[in-house]
């Protein structure tokens, strides 16, 4: 691991991790073909959040809540945690890895007075898949809640070239219609117009298929029960003054998230939320799903 300037830290030439708002900015194949879309307007100054890559929601995802858009986590300089205490899993597929750690300023306290440790671990592993794992611990408080999402931007070649499988007849809250609950209908997800929804209740594993790409991302996750599907299309991205015109295009969000049921922890409790990234060939993704990719 190098530092390549002193925000962001360079994990082999494949990933890259700001230390602003603990976010990773970049993943790329072994071809060193981006896997992540940020846009190109995106604004690199903190205290803004960064429009790409993989932000991390927390204490809240979102405006529904009283703190700013999607909580302030992804708006914080987090620290090198040299500490990390191991995890419950044993990984010896590891490449590169890094431990970071958040802890509640004053400020964080006053809008949201809760202590908390939040511990993550980013690791890319000898495959090249993407490996984020957080735990938020309540250090010495009163019982506290909060909803979580790893707000995760796939780079994609065209949104109407995409397909998501493994949502199929789930239900899901759809933020574009005050969060009126739907039940999905179709096959699987296509893309023609705005798309802002929540999936309730989704598999831990779930596929984005890019067809022009002959590229499918596997989506694994454990200890986050939903899904967040969003692409802002035309009208939307005009509105937007950090996002292009256009980007809605080559863009798509899948969320590995904790949305429609508060996280509760109290005094001394710890919860644990996974997020696994594969980028594979198309041909090859039915090995990963456990049944043939469309």
């Amino acid at each position: 691991m190098r530092l390549s300037d002193a925000r962001v830290l360079c994990l082999m030439l494949w990933l890259q991790v700001s230390l602003h708002g603990g976010q990773v900015i970049s993943w790329r194949s072994e071809r060193g073909e981006e896997l992540l879309f940020t846009s190109s307007k995106a604004i690199f100054k903190p205290p803004k959040p960064m429009r790409g890559g993989i932000p991390i929601c927390f204490p809240q995802f979102g405006n529904c809540g009283t703190l700013e858009q999607h909580g302030f986590a992804r708006n914080r300089l987090w620290t090198i945690d040299d500490e990390a205490p191991p995890l419950n899993h044993t990984d010896n597929n590891c490449k590169a890895s890094v431990d970071l750690l958040l802890k509640p300023s004053e400020d964080d306290l006053k809008c949201w007075p809760h202590c908390f440790e939040f511990r993550l671990r980013v690791s890319l592993s000898m495959d090249g898949d993407l490996s984020l794992v957080s735990r938020v611990r309540n250090v010495n408080g009163k019982p506290f809640s909060f909803s979580f999402a790893y707000h995760t931007y796939l780079s994609v070649s065209d949104i109407s070239e995409v397909r998501i499988e493994g949502l199929e007849t789930l239900d899901y809250l759809d933020n574009l219609s005050q969060r009126e609950r739907f039940t999905e209908q179709g096959d699987a997800i296509t893309f023609e117009s705005e798309v802002d929804r929540v999936y309730v209740g989704s598999p831990s594993v779930i596929a984005v298929l890019d067809h022009e790409k002959k590229r499918t991302f596997i989506v694994r996750k454990e200890g986050l029960p939903d899904i967040v599907v969003w692409n802002p299309w035309d009208k939307k991205s005009k509105t937007m003054s950090d996002f292009g015109d256009e980007e809605y295009k080559q863009m798509l969000c899948v969320d590995a998230a904790a949305v429609e049921r508060a996280i509760t922890l109290k005094q001394g409790e710890e919860w644990t939320g996974k997020l696994e990234l594969s980028a594979v060939a198309s041909t090859n993704c039915s090995d990963h799903l456990g049944y043939p990719c469309s």
